[in-house]
């Protein structure tokens, strides 16, 4: 006759605690086990299960129930601040070597500087384009204006015409100064080039607040 069940099959207490031990040593019950977030998750949303239950709801009052529940919102909405806005550090910054079609890194200075040296050797062409060049890196260097990228000449002249409304017409011509030796292959002149440079002078020490005023 065959008995229902072997008594070799059968562990004694020190195997059956053996095989327990292994078993949950398995990986996929440390995978399910809950994280130290999900146990305050669970614990805040029990609480709060609680609070606003009909039980607690009388002894407590509507009164403090709003408040907890403004409480609660404000804590929500303050994390979405922290945690959820981007930085404006992380922030992508625009390619410096993009600036009206070539791609140019010199600074405001240095284009000044090249500027002039092409203007004492005569070379007017070049001067304007680089005079003009530096009008605009020298504001974009001062956050001063913010053009899509791809801007033109006359593009940079309207945004100058929003931040320095008095200067509008001055940088509307040296744009056009440079679009005619840029694209349309005009000669400049020294009297050309003498406008742009007047026009772009008072920019460096120009500020928003003073215009304003």
């Amino acid at each position: 006759m065959i008995r229902p069940f072997d008594d070799a099959l059968i562990p004694d207490g020190d195997e059956a605690r053996n095989w327990a031990e292994q078993e949950l040593s398995d990986p996929r019950y440390a995978d399910a086990t809950p994280t130290w977030f999900d146990l305050i998750a669970r614990d805040i949303a029990r609480f709060l299960a609680d609070l606003f239950s009909s039980d607690n709801g009388a002894s407590v009052g509507p009164s403090a129930l709003i408040i907890v529940g403004i409480i609660v919102f404000g804590a929500l909405i303050a994390a979405l601040i922290i945690w959820g806005r981007p930085r404006r550090a992380n922030a992508v910054r625009r390619p410096r070597g993009d600036l009206l079609g070539s791609d140019d890194d010199r600074s405001a200075a240095q284009l000044r500087a090249d500027a002039e040296r092409s203007a004492r050797s005569g070379d007017w062409d070049e001067a304007t384009i680089l005079r003009f060049r530096a009008l605009a890196r020298g504001l974009l260097e001062r956050d001063l204006i913010d053009p899509a990228p791809g801007a033109t000449a006359q593009g940079i002249a309207r945004e100058v015409a929003s931040v320095f409304p008095a200067e509008a017409e001055a940088v509307r011509h040296a744009a056009v100064s440079f679009d005619d030796v840029r694209y349309l292959r005009h000669p400049a002149t020294p009297e050309r080039y003498a406008q742009l440079a007047a026009a772009d002078d008072p920019l460096v020490a120009l500020r928003p607040d003073l215009v304003s005023a």
